[in-house]
């Protein structure tokens, strides 16, 4: 089953939201401050425009992980280089620089946990989505035929009427005599054919 290109946007604006507000909440706890709005919006754009792309059909939870692990990484970097730069003070020495941190081995494991229990949450959305999408499929056609033999529209087309044989009509003979027969064309199933 593929994904229509409403399907798609909806389900590409829930992984951008997701993945943004994951990157700029750990960004701003890490650092003490919220990267700039600007940085949001282009961070969700992006990361939109790659979820519309690869979202035409259901992903795996490890497809989920890879495209998570890539956006959380990518929108670290972002943050990062919108955030402001170092200064120096007029001595000459370093000033603390409060939006700026290194990938230390804490932090990149922050980063990969909540990147895994945000997969493990959207691969559980996935399923149960695609789900409700397969079922609603099947389901809406019958719900349509009842609607309109409820409200007494014809499901039928009117056109010519079809003329159908009663029992007691005779039939062709040719009919008659090959109503049993089985018409098959090729090897038997399942033989191997051997010259």
């Amino acid at each position: 089953m593929s994904a229509s290109p409403e399907v798609r946007s909806l389900r590409a604006a829930v992984f951008a939201v997701l993945c943004v507000l994951l990157a700029a909440g750990g960004h701003g706890l890490a650092t003490g401050q919220a990267p700039p709005l600007w940085a949001d919006g282009a961070g969700l754009l992006a990361v939109f425009s790659a979820g519309w792309l690869l979202g035409g059909r259901e992903r795996s939870l490890l497809g989920i992980g890879g495209g998570m692990l890539a956006a959380q990484a990518g929108l670290h970097l972002a943050f990062e280089a919108a955030g402001p730069r170092m200064a120096m003070d007029m001595h000459g020495a370093h000033m603390a620089n409060p939006a700026g941190h290194a990938m230390t081995p804490h932090a990149t494991a922050a980063h990969v946990v909540a990147a895994l229990l945000a997969t493990w949450w959207l691969r559980r959305g996935e399923a149960a989505f695609w789900s409700v999408l397969r079922r609603a499929a099947a389901l809406v056609p019958g719900l349509a035929a009842w609607w309109r033999v409820r409200a007494g529209w014809s499901a039928v087309p009117t056109g010519p009427a079809v003329v159908r044989r009663t029992a007691r009509e005779p039939r062709p003979l040719r009919q008659l005599l090959l109503r049993h027969a089985v018409s098959r064309r090729g090897p038997p199933a399942g033989l191997a054919y051997t010259p």
